[in-house]
């Protein structure tokens, strides 16, 4: 023991010569003002003011006098000139539709655990004069750590992986049909987006642009972030916010559609229970995936390779403690640093745009659009299915898991009470998972 304690107080003093050595060699590097130099210079430049004038000179640096005065030539944390509206009326604006998310996630529970972390980042920046989203400051490190080099979206698609489970899909393979069906959302929006752009003066958008916004009909919240930060980071907040609203919508927007496409009769089917999948299959799957990405299609690999990643480490069953940590502390952590990075582009000056309204709108009927185009899919497969198929399962198709199925699920059981189909609607759901994200690397590779 005292061998032990010996080695170990030798080490700490080493340790701390070695920072002491380190410290100096840093001050040697930084030249420092005499203590006569510093009170020289704050002669200089401090003027003495009456008690009223200090109350005055606190007042101009307070956020409400910057809200109050707009002055010409302000920018904000990236440099960009603001208007006066924008520094004024603006501001105020932001922080009312601040409040607006914060009601939606905390009273209405949508989506809160990433809605409520983007209106606080959105909070932040919108503060004047502290300049939050500066590089070199909290947000604009966050942003810069993360969101402009697309890390965070790619850290969460690995929990996502961890938690999903592909026996649905590997059960009933020919469900990754609706998946697939209900990328057309994504797809229609696009050209409807370019459409729109070219022959009318209602919006302007780049064909970039188009892209990133039509990646909101797959309702999944990390590819589109994904894709709005390669292709069009100045749009990034508004379909964040976009996406993840329609996501925490589902309850609300697809049954009315659900209901419209299908008939009563079409609801009530019950589907048979499906095979049990064994352990190698779920375990060969991930890397099947990966490896037709590789050869058909890499510009997805990023998205995919973190999702395949943590699908395989889960299903290997021999990493339990990383399976574990990404489905808990690393998702967990990584959504609060995401959220505050996109919270950082709800700036009044970014967010204020006749552009943002567009996305809205096109987003909506992009999610909405790939909601009945799966619903139809399933109605035409069930035409030719030796097996019955219930078409309310084809609006599981977007990629907002697992909302998206266990809403299928109800509005089954709610025709036909006993009806589960849950199950049977996680085989599309997870598909329409991989579906945006290849439908995210064929909209990169057109822009290479």
């Amino acid at each position: 023991m005292k061998l032990k304690h010996l080695l170990l107080s030798m080490l700490f003093m080493f340790t701390l010569f070695g920072n002491v050595a380190t410290a100096n060699e840093h001050a040697g590097a930084t030249v420092f003002k005499t203590q006569a130099e510093l009170v020289a210079e704050e002669k200089a430049t401090y003027k003495e003011k009456s008690i009223t004038g200090l109350i005055v000179s606190f007042f101009h640096t307070t956020g409400l006098d910057a809200i109050i005065n707009p002055k010409e030539g302000i920018k904000n944390g990236q440099g960009v000139e603001m208007s006066l509206f924008a520094q004024s009326w603006g501001r105020v604006i932001m922080f009312l539709i601040i409040f607006v998310l914060f009601y939606l996630a905390i009273a209405k529970g949508f989506e809160p655990l990433l809605l409520l972390p983007i209106a606080f980042g959105g909070l932040l920046a919108n503060i004047p004069i502290a300049d939050m989203s500066a590089p070199g400051h909290m947000l604009g490190i966050i942003y810069s750590m993360g969101i402009q080099n697309e890390f965070f979206p790619l850290l969460i698609f690995m929990g996502v992986g961890a938690m999903t489970d592909f026996g649905p899909l590997l059960a009933n393979p020919k469900t990754a049909l609706l998946g697939g069906a209900a990328q057309f959302g994504i797809f229609g929006s696009l050209v409807g987006a370019a459409a729109l752009s070219q022959y009318t003066d209602m919006v302007d958008f780049t064909l970039k642009q188009c892209s990133a916004i039509s990646i909101i009909g797959g309702a999944d919240g990390p590819t589109s972030i994904f894709i709005a930060s390669a292709l069009a980071p100045e749009m990034l907040g508004a379909i964040a916010v976009a996406a993840y609203s329609y996501m925490a919508l589902v309850p609300v927007i697809q049954p009315p559609i659900m209901k419209a496409l299908t008939t009563k009769e079409e609801r009530q089917i019950v589907m048979k229970t499906t095979r049990k999948v064994n352990k190698l299959e779920k375990l060969i799957f991930p890397i099947v995936v990966i490896m037709m990405i590789a050869l058909v299609l890499p510009d997805a690999a990023p998205l995919m390779g973190s999702f395949a990643f943590g699908n395989f480490a889960k299903e290997s069953g021999v990493v339990d403690r990383l399976s574990n940590e990404m489905q808990n502390s690393l998702i967990n952590v990584v959504t609060i640093f995401l959220g505050f990075g996109v919270g950082m582009t709800l700036q009044a000056d970014k967010f204020l745009v006749a552009e943002t309204l567009g996305i809205m709108v096109i987003g909506l009927l992009a999610f909405s659009a790939g909601t009945a185009a799966g619903v139809l899919m399933a109605r035409v497969m069930n035409k030719f299915s030796k097996e019955p198929i219930n078409p309310l399962i084809g609006a599981a198709g977007v990629s907002a898991v697992p909302m998206a199925a266990r809403v299928a699920s109800k509005v089954g059981s709610d025709e036909k009470p006993g009806n589960i189909l849950l199950m049977h609607a996680m085989g599309p759901n997870v598909a329409g998972v991989i579906g945006s994200a290849v439908a995210a690397g064929v909209l990169l590779s057109i822009f290479k």
